[in-house]
């Protein structure tokens, strides 16, 4: 008997299709055994174990072992927390914030940056908190594939796998200036880092997940321009940004062209973080007003982040996901609130 959408149960509300066995499966977390009664009743659907059972008040409930099975079959292995996270550019900003959050959550991860004397010191300050063998650090300059390469080696001999590689690495040389005022030295910085060094991370990760049992997913973060808005003052950092959108893309439709089923590419934005690389830009009074209106910390940007990217692999889909922190709803209410009742008004800098 297969089950449809014709079985009225509240605990299939919403429900989830899968087009491979052709059954309706409810959106539970599969890494948690919801079937705890004594009896299931387990029905057969194209020869398969169908992954729902009735309970005895006769309500549908989710038997965790055969999810895990079904993911088997797939030819992949179910991921489950503890999570191994590999985060670029992360010994400062969002991208040290993030890996605190993983940690919180109990996750093991890989930090790098270009600078080996803020990768010591990272690591030093992260191991104090959440002790030696939960987080490691290694230098990587994403610009170089040789030192890509190297970090996929480093992953692999600290943890063996990663299942979230997250690619945060990101500059503007710190110059906020028209386009015709930059430097060949700024341009090629910004474009190295943010386009060649992007497309390097994502090969060298793609290519070590692929290989994996468990598989993996990859998140690209944006920043502005990623939408398609002009960005006056910084236009080639907004130009490889928006650029991310369109990798990230490409590389979801390959992976389907090219029939893979346990690697998955995501997009990730945290909208306007109070980093350093933004802060260095506060120099106008439209760049003020934005930044106290629309900015907030690293932590609280990725205390809102973390738990969304974890539900990814904890519910088991490889579907591709866009994660934002700042949404357009969110942005025109505190832009509203500004205007009609002076909120948030020199919350980072003195606005004139």
């Amino acid at each position: 008997m297969a089950i449809t959408t014709s079985i009225s149960s509240p605990s299939l509300s919403p429900l989830l299709f899968s087009k491979t066995h052709r059954t309706y499966f409810p959106r539970l977390d599969p890494h948690h055994n919801f079937c705890k009664f004594n009896r299931c009743c387990l029905q057969t659907v194209s020869s398969r174990q169908n992954p729902l059972c009735l309970s005895s008040s006769g309500t549908w409930v989710l038997n965790a072992s055969l999810v895990r099975a079904e993911a088997s079959g797939n030819g992949r292995e179910p991921m489950v927390p503890p999570y191994n996270v590999l985060i670029t550019g992360s010994t400062k900003g969002i991208g040290y914030a993030l890996a605190k959050e993983f940690l919180k959550a109990g996750d093991n991860v890989i930090i790098c940056s270009r600078s080996a004397e803020r990768v010591k010191s990272a690591v030093q300050s992260l191991r104090e908190d959440f002790g030696e063998q939960r987080v490691w650090g290694t230098t990587c300059d994403v610009r170089e594939g040789q030192n890509v390469k190297d970090l996929v080696s480093f992953a692999q001999k600290e943890l063996k796998y990663i299942d979230i590689w997250i690619n945060n690495a990101g500059s503007n040389a710190y110059s906020f200036k028209p386009l015709s005022e930059a430097s060949d030295e700024d341009l090629i910085e910004v474009v190295t880092t943010n386009a060649l060094g992007l497309m390097l991370c994502c090969r060298e990760a793609i290519k070590m997940m692929l290989n994996q049992p468990r598989g993996g997913h990859i998140f690209n973060i944006d920043g502005a321009g990623s939408d398609g808005r002009p960005t006056p003052r910084f236009a080639a950092y907004g130009a490889t940004k928006r650029s991310v959108v369109h990798l990230t893309k490409s590389l979801q439709a390959e992976l389907q062209m090219q029939d893979v089923k346990n690697v998955a590419m995501h997009n990730l934005s945290p909208g306007m973080v109070t980093t350093d690389l933004l802060m260095s830009g506060a120099t106008t009074k439209q760049a003020k007003f934005f930044i106290n209106v629309l900015a907030e910390p690293p932590e609280v940007v990725a205390e809102y982040l973390v738990p969304n990217i974890r539900s990814v692999p904890a519910n088991g889909s490889m579907k591709p996901t866009y994660i934002r922190f700042l949404t357009g709803i969110k942005a025109y209410s505190q832009i509203f609130s500004r205007f009609a009742f002076g909120a948030r008004r020199n919350r980072y800098v003195l606005e004139d």
